[in-house]
């Protein structure tokens, strides 16, 4: 069973998840500190000092319901999804691109190739 879990974890579809997991965590991250520390502040400054507040997640209503955190969690999700969106919409560019490029002209034909050869061994 050891030689088996080795081969497994050998494989390149194991090793690809491995990276996939850990550079997506990373990126989440950065998406993350993205949405909180740069983005959100941004647009809903003028709201929340409109309101006489300082963070969103203060937001109660008169009997005392929070809705600020899910209010904070709606307009996170929204963000990070426009984020990512813009991102993927970017690598798909990009990968059209190379697409689009033209292809290097092709060689001689197999046919024309053994003309050649059959004419160099009349020869």
């Amino acid at each position: 069973m050891l030689k088996e879990f080795k081969e497994f974890i050998a494989k390149g579809n194991a090793m690809d998840l491995a990276v996939g997991v850990i550079i997506g965590a990373a990126f989440g991250k950065i998406v993350t500190s993205l949405v909180e520390d740069v983005i959100t502040p941004a647009l809903l400054t003028p709201a929340l000092k409109a309101a006489n507040l300082q963070k969103i997640e203060e937001l109660k209503t008169d009997g005392g319901i929070l809705y600020g955190k899910f209010l904070g969690a709606v307009i996170g999700f929204i963000v990070i999804a426009f984020v990512i969106f813009l991102l993927v919409k970017g690598i798909n560019s990009l990968k059209k691109k190379e697409v689009e490029a033209p292809a290097a002209p092709a060689g001689p034909s197999q046919e024309e190739l053994l003309a050649e050869i059959r004419d160099l061994l009349k020869k």
